[in-house]
């Protein structure tokens, strides 16, 4: 809807963590969704408490790669922080991932000390650190890259039995 943008970009100014900048680009992402649909590559989840905005992510298929994935953005109110909301949403987004072919997920964020609990947020959601890119956001301020990879569902186990699919190409 057309004041998800809204709502998507006083969300994150409400988080106090991102500049002017990144609050556009976060309001941008949604109207390129709005706009062209799933052509624009953009996913989104939302969680609202009855008709607020609490938290939100943005992800979709990193182009030119064959199961990589980006989380461009995760944002949780600040009074809704260290409910769980955050948990949800990504593993709803993780799903997602998950169903379209997602082997890796991966997520940046500032290496500053202020955003120490993003990075425990990710670790905890089991992506690892793959990289630091020293000075990236300025002076002292590097980009940290963190990857999840995604282990394949198991195959279905069929038990003693039990009748194959009629159209599946293994034997019996």
């Amino acid at each position: 809807m057309a004041d998800d943008v809204g709502r998507v970009r006083s969300l994150v100014a409400s988080t106090g963590f991102f500049n002017a900048a990144e609050v556009d680009i976060a309001g941008e992402l949604v109207t390129e969704r709005l706009t062209k649909g799933t052509r624009s590559g953009y996913h989104f989840v939302l969680a609202e408490r009855g008709s607020t905005l609490v938290a939100y992510a943005c992800y979709g298929a990193i182009e030119g790669t064959r199961g990589s994935f980006d989380l461009y953005w995760i944002a949780v109110a600040p009074e809704e922080q260290g409910k769980g909301l955050g948990v949800q949403v990504f593993t709803r987004a993780e799903a997602a991932m998950r169903k379209a072919g997602a082997k890796h997920i991966y997520a940046d964020t500032s290496s500053s000390d202020r955003y120490a609990g993003t990075r425990g947020f990710y670790q905890r959601m089991g992506f690892t650190e793959e990289a630091r890119l020293s000075d990236f956001y300025g002076t002292g301020d590097g980009k940290v890259i963190y990857v999840k990879a995604l282990a394949p569902f198991p195959p279905p186990q069929r038990h003693p039995g039990e009748s194959r699919d009629p159209d599946s190409k293994e034997p019996s």
